[in-house]
C-alpha cells in the first residue's frame, strides 16, 4: 500500500464513530447486531458492552476495536488457534498518545542518541540496517493489561479480553551494538527509549520509557524493522520499533526515534509512564486489595508464566462420544515451556499434553492431546503450565489496581451434546 494512500485510511478509521454498547450478554465469541460484528471477549461481561470488530484501519482485518483515537485494537481470539505465529494484519496494537503519525518518510527517518555518549548522532535507516549482528527471533509481544476485563474487582482502564498480545518472527540488530555506535560513557546505567507519537495536550505526558543497560547489555532487547518476513505494519511501529523480549509490552516502543543514555536506576528515572504508570505493588505476590493499596511499587518488567485453550472457547459445543484434539499456546518470559496439563473435572486431575514446535524461548509453545467426552452437560475445562524455571501458575488470580500480571489458571466453560 502506498504511504500517502496508508495516511489516508489511518486518519479516517480514527475518525470513527463510537459504536453504541449494546445492552444484551450473550454467551457467543462473537455476534451480529445491525449488521456490525462484536466481540464479547471470551465471555468477559465489559460494563460498556461487547465491542465491534471491524477492518476499518490500514494493514489489519478483523480487529477488536477497544477505542478508535488513538488506536487500541485487540486480536480475536480465535486467531491465536490458527498457528504459533500472529499474522501481521491480526497482531494488536496500542497507542498511549493521540498525536500519532500517520505518514514518516524513510529517506528522512533517523534515531538520534544522545546523552552520556561519546559523540552525539542521528542515525539513518540504513546506517541501522548495516550494524553488524541482525538476528531473527520469534518473541510475544503482550500488553501489560491483557486480561484485564477479567479483574474482580474491576479496575480502571480498557477492559481486555485475552486478545492484547502475539507472537512474531522480528529481525533487527540489538539495542547495545547501536548504541555502541556512539560511545557510551562509564557513568551511564540507563537508556530513555522515545518515539514519534507525542502528546495532544501539554498536560500530558510524553510516553518516555526507560531500560537498566545491564538488560541492554544481554543483548535480548533490540531495535527491529522486519515482523513475519516484511516490514513492520505503520500500527505496529514502522520503520523501527524496540522490542524487550519476555518483558511486557510497554517497553515495545514504537517508531523509535531518540534514545539517551542517562545515569541512575531505571525505575526511578522520572517519567509518568515509568514512576505513576505501569507500576505493581512490590512484595512477593506483586498483589493488593482495594481497601488495602500497596504503598511500595516497582514498574512491571517481565510477564509471568501463562497457557490457553485454543481449539475451543467458552459456550462452544463438543459431541459427545467423538474423539477431538485439544490445542492450546503457552509461553513464559524465556526459560521456555516444560509441561501444559488439561483438567476435565475442576482440576481434580490433571492430564499430560504433548508439547508441539519450539520456536525459541521467547515465543508461544503449542501443544495439543485427543480426548473424548463420554458424559453430555456443561464441563469445565482447565489449562496450566510448568516452566523450565519451575515458575507454575496460581489457582486463584491476585488483584491489584491496574488490572496487570494476570497468569490465573484459565478455565473453558463447555457443553458436550
Amino acid at each position: 500500500m502506498k504511504m500517502n494512500k496508508l495516511r489516508r485510511e489511518v486518519v479516517k478509521a480514527c475518525g470513527l464513530l463510537p459504536l453504541a454498547a449494546t445492552p444484551f450478554a450473550s454467551i457467543a465469541k462473537t455476534f451480529m447486531e445491525n449488521g456490525v460484528q462484536y466481540s464479547d471477549g471470551e465471555g468477559v461481561t465489559f460494563a460498556a458492552g461487547p465491542k465491534p470488530i471491524l477492518s476499518s484501519f490500514p494493514q489489519k482485518k478483523d480487529m477488536v476495536i477497544v477505542h478508535t483515537r488513538p488506536p487500541h485494537l485487540e486480536t480475536p481470539f480465535e486467531v491465536f488457534n490458527d498457528g504459533l505465529l500472529t499474522p501481521n494484519d491480526r497482531f494488536f496494537v496500542r497507542y498511549h498518545l493521540a498525536d500519532f503519525p500517520t505518514f514518516i518518510d524513510t529517506d528522512t527517518y533517523t534515531i538520534k542518541i544522545s546523552g552520556l555518549v561519546d559523540k552525539e548522532i542521528n542515525m539513518s535507516l540504513a546506517e541501522l540496517k548495516s550494524i553488524e549482528g541482525q538476528q531473527e527471533i520469534v518473541a510475544v509481544q503482550q500488553c501489560t493489561g491483557n486480561s484485564r476485563g477479567y479483574s474482580s474487582p474491576r479496575v480502571f482502564g480498557a477492559q481486555l479480553g485475552n486478545g492484547a498480545m502475539g507472537n512474531a518472527k522480528f529481525k533487527g540488530v540489538p539495542l547495545k551494538n547501536v548504541l555502541a555506535k556512539a560511545g557510551i560513557k562509564a557513568e551511564a546505567t540507563s537508556v530513555v527509549i522515545d518515539g514519534i507519537d507525542k502528546p495532544v495536550r501539554s498536560t500530558t505526558p510524553d510516553f518516555l520509557k526507560s531500560l537498566p543497560l545491564q538488560h541492554v547489555d544481554t543483548g535480548e532487547p533490540m531495535l527491529v524493522w522486519e515482523m513475519n518476513g516484511e516490514p513492520l505494519p505503520f500500527l505496529n511501529g514502522f520503520p523501527v520499533k524496540l522490542i524487550v523480549p519476555g518483558w511486557f509490552a510497554t517497553y515495545w516502543v514504537k517508531h523509535v526515534n531518540h534514545l539517551e543514555l542517562i545515569e541512575g536506576e531505571f525505575d526511578t528515572f522520572d517519567s509518568f509512564f515509568m514512576s505513576e504508570g505501569y507500576r505493581l505493588p512490590d512484595n512477593d505476590s506483586k498483589s493488593e486489595t482495594p481497601e488495602n493499596r500497596a504503598t511500595k511499587t516497582k514498574p512491571v518488567t517481565t510477564f509471568p508464566i501463562r497457557s490457553f485453550i485454543t481449539s475451543v472457547l467458552n459456550g462452544d459445543s463438543v459431541e459427545a462420544g467423538k474423539e477431538i484434539t485439544l490445542k492450546g499456546i503457552a509461553f513464559d518470559s524465556g526459560s521456555g515451556i516444560k509441561t501444559v496439563e488439561v483438567s476435565f473435572d475442576g482440576g481434580r486431575k490433571w492430564n499430560s499434553t504433548t508439547l508441539g514446535q519450539d520456536l525459541g524461548r521467547f515465543s508461544y509453545r503449542g501443544w495439543s492431546m485427543k480426548h473424548t467426552f463420554n458424559e453430555k452437560g456443561r464441563t469445565l475445562l482447565m489449562v496450566r503450565a510448568v516452566a523450565n524455571s519451575g515458575e507454575k501458575q496460581p489457582t486463584k488470580a491476585t488483584w491489584n489496581h491496574g488490572g496487570y500480571n494476570r497468569n490465573v489458571i484459565e478455565r473453558t466453560d463447555i457443553e458436550v451434546v
